[in-house]
Formats: structure tokens, sequence, C-alpha cells
């Protein structure tokens, strides 16, 4: 079977509206939770969010490409044209026949099915655009990716809640693995920021409340969290085998070498507080490596600043790696940019293999008052220079499913 590499990535994010921008605010611990701008917040429960800022549709598509596209498409091809750009493809240099899309995306248009239910109500049924439906679908991510790139391969959306963009990730990586094709645009994309999406969480408890101190809200591992931080944005890679690769001289940053999935079969929304099913995504994708646990240096966490989800993670890393887990390098990147739902395994999948790629490990802010419950090294003072070889990014969703995807820095 080919070895699978990424040469490819690219960022939007509420740190930074490139790649650059992002992992150097991320390295240097800048929140990017502020007050929420989308729309009057001033009767919720939660006024806060980490939403992409000064993001120009312009810069990357004309007015009439933008006005056909939700802000989750706008996310999805800017990121495509750079991520192109970083890996030194383009359809006179790459057989686009043999190239595809898996995009994760976790609710899809929710901006455009709130507008358009808004003239419904107000206006009658012919106040409906006809690209109402192509607008909100969440599989456009992929299928605009597509257009803009002119990958032919297989097209589609993996749509599995907050593990969307890992399961996108992975899915691209076997496809590559068994065969079928030789690159891969995959990732996670994602813009909920949304009357109805603040009001849905909030209605569940989820969300934090801490409205006056919105930099300090989102806290992974920390006794005081009181709930995520809605974030937007998108994380995508380009995976292509190895040899094609190596015969195109492109940069290599990382190979991607196993891939798990699992579900806990538990609750709808609660994760599993053994933490058995989120260990089991972490066996596969570790055996499928053929290494040891004991080999795994870095693991970029799910790190939801809820709970359950950051007490269940970390048994579950303890589960997988017993007393090597207190050796290991974790880090919560949400504590920066917020949960951005489906986009979050694409966007903390990139930084995953830049920690790889640059040897640095970017530490977990606002983690001031570890819960006894979470006693692993998150990197809580900030970001860790380490040589490590092997990286394996989280993603956990509503509905109990899990991923885990394993990456290991590039060895000729």
């Amino acid at each position: 079977m080919p070895r699978v590499v990424v040469t490819g990535l690219s960022a939007i994010t509420p740190i930074g509206n490139d790649l650059d921008s992002s992992w150097q605010s991320l390295l240097s611990g800048v929140s990017g939770v502020d007050r929420l701008t989308r729309f009057d917040c001033s009767e919720y429960a939660t006024q806060i969010a980490a939403q992409v800022k000064e993001f120009d549709t312009n810069d990357y598509m004309s007015p009439k490409e933008a006005k056909r596209m939700d802000r989750f498409c706008h996310f999805a091809v800017a990121s495509a044209k750079m991520l192109m750009e970083n890996a030194g493809v383009s359809r006179d240099n790459m057989d686009m026949t043999q190239c595809g899309a898996i995009i994760g995306c976790g609710l899809g248009g929710l901006e455009t099915i709130e507008e358009f239910h808004s003239k419904l109500i107000k206006s009658g049924p012919k106040r409906i655009s006809p690209f109402y439906i192509p607008l909100l679908i969440a599989n456009m991510a992929a299928g605009q990716i597509s257009i803009t790139t002119g990958a032919k391969g297989p097209n589609l959306a993996t749509t599995s809640a907050c593990a969307s963009g890992v399961h996108g990730v992975g899915y691209a990586y076997s496809d590559i693995k068994l065969g079928r094709v030789k690159a891969m645009i995959s990732g996670g994309v994602e813009s909920t920021i949304t009357p109805m999406a603040v009001s849905g969480f909030n209605a569940m408890k989820a969300l934090s409340v801490s409205n006056h101190e919105p930099q300090k809200a989102s806290r992974p591992f920390d006794l005081n969290r009181n709930g995520f931080v809605i974030g937007e944005g998108s994380g995508l890679l380009f995976l292509e085998s190895l040899d094609s690769a190596l015969q195109r001289e492109a940069t290599i940053y990382a190979e991607v070498v196993g891939f798990g999935a699992s579900a806990d079969a538990f609750h709808m929304t609660a994760p599993d507080e053994s933490g058995e099913g989120m260990a089991l995504a972490m066996k596969q994708a570790i055996r499928e490596a053929g290494i040891s646990p004991e080999q795994v240096d870095h693991i970029n966490a799910h790190g939801t600043s809820t709970k359950l989800n950051d007490a269940s993670e970390t048994k579950a890393v303890k589960e997988v790696f017993g007393k090597h887990a207190y050796d290991i390098l974790l880090t919560a990147n949400k504590s920066m940019i917020g949960h951005t739902l489906g986009a979050a395994g694409g966007i903390e999948g990139v930084f995953s293999v830049l920690s790889l790629y640059h040897s640095k490990v970017p530490g977990t802010i606002n983690l001031d008052t570890p819960d006894p419950e979470c006693d692993l090294d998150y990197c809580a003072h900030g970001t860790v220079s380490r040589n490590i070889r092997y990286a394996l990014c989280n993603s956990f969703g509503f509905g109990g499913t899990n991923g885990s995807i394993l990456f290991k820095k590039y060895e000729e």
C-alpha cells in the first residue's frame, strides 16, 4: 500500500486569516474569543464567540460568486485556494481526475436556513431563492472546492458533528492508502455563529457564559471551566501518495500513518465518562500505524472546556497509554480558537502537522487551576520546543462519534 504524506496546509481561524498568522498567534498564546458581533446577542445567556475577523470574500472570489455561497463555503473556497498554492499544485502539474475532496462539516449553512426561514414567514414562498438549497447543504463545501480546484475524484462531506473534520482527513487518507486516488483535499469547515445555534447550545447548557472576560472563557482542563466557546473557520490538508509527492518534488510536512473511528454507544450528547469509545479510536490509529503507544509524543486533544469531555478524554488517554500518558505533551487549541465544531479536526489537524514539522507544541492557555481529574501535561505554561516523532489528533462529537488521526514526522 502507498505511504500517504501531507504536502499542503491552509487555515482560516479566529486568530488569523491564513496559515502563518494563525500558527504564530497560536504559538504566542493569543485568544480569538471576544464579544459576539455577528448579531444582537443582548438577550442571550452567551454573548461571546471566537469569530473570524476581517475576512474579505473579495480577496478570493467575485461578488456574484460570494452571493451564491453561505459563509462556510466562503471559508472553504478561500482555504482551498491557499491550500493549492501552499502545496504547489495546479491543474497543469497534477492529474485532477486522481484528486478528490472530502471535507468535514457539521451543520452546513445554518445562517442561510435562518435567513430564508425569516423571509418565508414575512413574505411567503415566492421570496425563496432558487439558490436556497445549494447554499445550505453541508456537502457544498466539498462541491465548491471541487469546482474551484478542478478535483474530479471522490467528492463528499463527512458530517459527524464535532468529529467531522478528523473523519474527513481519515477517510481521505484511507482512499489514497487503498489506491483509489493519488491525492485528496481534506479537512473541515464550519460557520454557525448564528442566533439559532447559540440559543440551541445555551438551552443545552453547553456554552460558556463568562461574558465578563471573553478571552479567559475557553479554559480546557481547568477546574473553573463552564462550557465551550463557539467558533468558526476552516482547516485543510493536501494529502497525496509519497510517490506522487516525490515525483513533483513537493514539500512534505508529515506522514499520515493511522486512523481510528469508534462510537460510545452511550448517549446523544454526553460522552461515556469511562472514555472507552475515545480510547478505542486512539488504539485503532496506533494499531494501524504499527507502533507501540509509548512512541506517541504529542496529542492535540479535543479539549472542549466542558467538564465531562475533558475528564473523559483524560481517562481515555490514561487507558491507552498507561504510565506513558504523563510523558506525553497534550495541548488544547480550543483554548484560543474556541470550538469550531465540524472544522475542529481540520484546523487542529493542521496545527498537529505544524507541531511535528517545526518541533513546537503550542500551549493551552487559561489553565490556571487544573482540575484534579485532569492531571496530565497540557502545556499550561506556553509553547514547548521539543522534537516529536508521532502526534495524535483527537475529535469527538455528539452522537458518541469519535475520531483519531495519527501523524508522523516525515523520514525518507
